[in-house]
């Protein structure tokens, strides 16, 4: 039988899709209260992976990418959907939606986002709120899934990701060395 263990905390990545780069930073101000600062940002890139959310938002979408300094127990990841959504909701405009924010868990293994739609490949976390493996970490590169979406295969993401990757061993890292344990504990 196996032993029980707490899990280990997971960094924070947010997505957003957006056609007002502007309101970025306001949601990151938002979300700042839960997450603490931002520490790592992506450049801003065209979306033109999907024309889906262009009826809703309008055309010239961008997509930026950014990760948050406090790490957070997994199974946060539901409260923080939820939190996303009630976000996006206080910023609509005539009953649209400005600012589609996708968050997601980065682990040592992979990469997990939160969703509302259920589907084979998700996981019922609570209250409507669904986990998608997205990315896995496999050979020292994040691998893509035949349900990842297309902007998520990217290079662009998958660098980024990386370098989130980076920054996150070097906090468990402090964590592990202020709590005197083993190194070997974060892998």
């Amino acid at each position: 039988m196996g032993e029980i263990k707490p899990p280990q905390k997971v960094k924070v990545v947010v997505g957003y899709i957006t056609n007002d780069v502007n309101l970025i930073n306001k949601v990151n101000e938002n979300l700042s209260f839960l997450l603490g600062p931002v520490d790592l940002t992506s450049d801003i890139i065209d979306f033109n992976f999907t024309d889906y959310y262009e009826k809703e938002m309008g055309k010239e979408l961008k997509r930026q990418w950014v990760s948050f300094k406090n790490l957070m127990m997994p199974d946060f990841l539901a409260e923080l959907k939820i939190k996303t959504n009630e976000i996006e909701d206080s910023f609509k405009e005539e009953g649209k939606r400005r600012i589609n924010i996708d968050p997601g868990i980065l682990t040592l293994n992979n990469f997990i986002l939160a969703t509302t739609k259920n589907y084979a490949h998700r996981i019922y976390l609570r209250e409507g709120i669904y986990a998608e493996v997205t990315l896995i970490y496999q050979n020292k590169k994040f691998n893509n899934l035949t349900w990842t979406y297309p902007d998520y295969q990217t290079d662009f993401f998958h660098n980024f990701l990386l370098k989130v990757r980076k920054v996150y061993i070097e906090d468990l890292r402090k964590i592990c060395y202020s709590k005197e344990e083993d190194e070997d504990e974060i892998y």
